[in-house]
């Protein structure tokens, strides 16, 4: 058996690995000075997030192997899960206390600096203490309940995932006996309370709630001593895998949602400042191993410093705004079906522009008495979206109206279970999704009479229908009438629909039907052309490559001349260090860490002067290839090609975010990089978007597409 200790340079790296590798480039944008401090406090937040997501899938699913199983990791090597976790653990340790000294040594007092401090209970002046004693008494006591702990009992009181816990330990009058209680502390829109400070004119001091908490929690035991209060959370197995023979997806998900509470805890963390007998208590009460358990230095849960960037009164430390930009293909005082029938096709790129087009297209769908049907898969559609709300007024004028709502999709579940019976409720067709596959894929199709004929307009993009997620994430979407195109999304949708797959497809690729296959094929056909004089191109932009095959076909291309330019933002399992030098050199790796995240999936093969481009919802992983319907759509437009480019070229030349693959899961860094902030891929592409808008005549190709 192979292992990583073994091979100097193993050919297909450790998704985990990599995975953590890219949260450590996260971590970076926290810890680099030149980003804006508020912005920083943003990245110190969301690397939390990634970890909760990591434990609560990749080191749960770890947990639930036999002890003695020995399975296969990355493709070639083998170890047993306990091995790989006791390996990731050792990691996560030193991300995670990388992450607090951040906060603790570096971040925090320079907020101070800047007359924003986080402040503890004993540090809050005393006007503002009444004040936040006030607030307690009108808005928390009530909601607050202490949970007694009893060491003898057969199950511990249950504590849910993720939410920040105090345990409370008093010692009762006129006895010895110490005893242990647990108590939630509320949820509310902000982790912090904010007051103006009386001392220093313009600073504002943020307490965290469980200080409040703490420092008002003698009162729920009157005549106690309140010896101790500590902050600790749990982190929960989280994937919710129904059984594939389920005749009845929707009840089974309904079924695992309601035992969310129970399921294994696979993190404990807890305040350095716990005391050792408390923690011992506490581990020994919830079950949890010491290589489950993780203190901290500070403040326990730093996913709350996200409210920080919405503190009013500081831009100079935040990052400047770029407010998304109208379509210039859309203009307000046109039908959106006028816009895609007459100036069609065209992309819509967010966060750069504004997914306003989207929601007009469904709005004006459901209100147009010849729009005949729509069609359209959801993943995530965020809690109160606009999308869902146009589809219901479309089925309650009684078009027709199917949905496919994938009520697998991770962390999802409850949304879309209500929201899917939201639009059964309203007339739509709702198809909840089969055990054995998601749909992954992001389809509109609308069916329109126009005189004597009947027109498909499509919309298909790289991300999803959230209102909210394409403010932040970088996608790009296709409007278009195309027959060609409207015929293979109405087959995928009876595929998906009926479960039957079509004999083949005019235009698209499609997983799990034949996209593993064509993939290959378009890299062996680069291969294949590649000469000395005329080397064969892959231009790729994906959010994760990690599929074994795909990676050790892309080598074989390099080894053949093959010039191989890839924007992989998260996993790459491709490790171009395997490869003889001549080949390696062949290979660019670029993952972009910015204040958007990269989530756009574009496909170039130069096919000998004849290229292919494409955009689709598909990542280069096994899961998406094999175990998703995932969708390719093809671009032909020379317009549209000279856009996905310019889109390329600027990602892959960006030396301020951009971070070039150096070895093994190493990458460079930005710090010290400011003097390419004229190359900053994120801002340059928005003055891009923002000059064909001022000037219709700008030039859509970049200045040299040489990849």
């Amino acid at each position: 058996m192979a292992s990583p200790a073994e091979d100097i340079h193993p050919p297909i790296l450790l998704r985990d690995d990599s995975w953590l590798a890219f949260n450590a480039r996260v971590l970076e944008e926290a810890m680099d000075p030149a980003v804006p401090l508020l912005e920083r406090a943003k990245f110190l937040s969301i690397f939390s997030s990634n970890l909760d997501e990591f434990f609560m899938v990749r080191i749960a699913g770890l947990a639930r192997h036999a002890p003695d199983a020995v399975a296969r990791f990355g493709g070639r090597y083998y170890f047993s899960p306990h091995e790989l976790r006791e390996r990731l653990i050792r990691k996560i340790r030193i991300l995670t206390a990388r992450q607090y000294r951040s906060w603790e040594r570096s971040l925090r007092p320079a907020l101070a600096a800047h007359g924003i401090r986080v402040v503890r209970w004993e540090e809050l002046p005393e006007e503002c203490a009444a004040e936040a004693s006030a607030l307690f008494e009108r808005e928390y006591r009530s909601a607050l309940t202490p949970v007694a702990v009893d060491p003898d009992a057969e199950e511990p009181p249950v504590v849910p995932a993720l939410a920040l816990e105090l345990l409370i330990r008093v010692q009762c009058p006129g006895t010895d006996e110490i005893r242990t209680a647990f108590m939630q502390v509320p949820t509310r829109s902000s982790r912090f309370l904010c007051f103006e400070s009386l001392d220093v004119p313009g600073e504002i001091l943020l307490l965290p709630l469980e200080e409040l908490v703490g420092a008002k929690a003698a009162g729920f035991f009157p005549g106690c001593t309140v010896l101790e209060c500590a902050a600790f959370r749990v982190t929960r197995d989280r994937d919710l895998t129904p059984d594939e023979d389920t005749g009845d997806l929707l009840s089974e998900m309904q079924a695992m949602l309601r035992k969310r509470g129970k399921r294994t805890i696979v993190r404990l963390e807890t305040s350095a400042a716990m005391s050792a007998a408390a923690r011992a208590f506490l581990m020994d009460t919830l079950g949890v191993t010491p290589d489950e358990h993780i203190s901290v230095r500070g403040t326990v849960d730093l996913t709350g410093l996200m409210d920080l960037v919405r503190l009013p009164g500081h831009p100079d430390l935040l990052d400047p705004p770029l407010p998304p930009l109208p379509s210039p293909h859309c203009p307000a005082d046109r039908s959106m079906f006028d816009c895609i029938r007459d100036g069609g096709p065209f992309f819509l790129h967010v966060p750069y522009e504004s997914f306003d087009p989207v929601i007009r297209l469904l709005s004006e769908a459901a209100d147009d008495p010849d729009v005949i049907a729509i069609k359209q898969t959801l993943y995530r559609v965020g809690q109160d979206p606009p999308v869902v709300h146009a589809l219901i007024r479309a089925a309650q004028a009684g078009k027709q109206v199917t949905v496919y709502f994938e009520i697998m999709a991770r962390f999802d579940e409850e949304n879309n279970i209500r929201l899917s019976r939201e639009l059964a409720d309203a007339g739509a067709h709702v198809v909840y999704g089969v055990p054995k596959i998601k749909v992954h894929a992001k389809m509109l199709l609308i069916v329109r009479r126009e005189g004597d004929e009947v027109r498909r307009y499509l919309h298909l993009p790289t991300g999803n229908y959230n209102c909210s997620t394409v403010k932040q994430y970088t996608d790009i979407g296709l409007f278009t009438c195309d027959d060609a195109l409207a015929d293979d999304v109405s087959a995928l949708f009876h595929a998906i629909t009926g479960l039957s797959a079509p004999a083949s497809w005019k235009k698209i690729i499609a997983a799990p039907y034949d996209m593993r296959g064509r993939v290959l094929a378009m890299i062996d056909r680069e291969a294949a052309l590649s000469t000395p004089a005329h080397p064969g191109g892959i231009t790729l932009k994906l959010n994760a490559l990690q599929d074994p095959e795909v990676i050790e076909h892309l080598y074989e291309a390099a080894r053949r001349g093959v010039r191989i330019d890839m924007v992989v933002r998260g996993i790459c399992a491709m490790n171009p260090a395997s490869l003889p030098p001549e080949a390696a050199a062949n290979v660019r790796v670029v993952s972009i860490v910015d204040r958007f995240l990269e989530h756009s999936r574009i496909y170039r093969f130069a096919n000998g002067g004849a290229p292919e481009y494409f955009i689709g919802s598909a990542d280069l992983m096994p899961r998406n290839l094999s175990r998703r319907v995932e969708i390719l759509v093809p671009v032909e437009s020379a317009a549209l090609r000279d856009e996905l480019d310019v889109i390329l070229f600027t990602s892959l030349h960006d030396r301020r975010k951009g971070r070039r693959l150096t070895g093994e899961n190493r990458y460079s860094h930005t710090t010290g990089t400011l003097q390419h902030e004229s190359e900053r891929a994120q801002v340059s592409l928005y003055n891009y978007y923002k000059k064909r808008l001022e000037h219709p005549d700008f030039p859509q190709d970049a200045p040299g597409t040489e990849y």
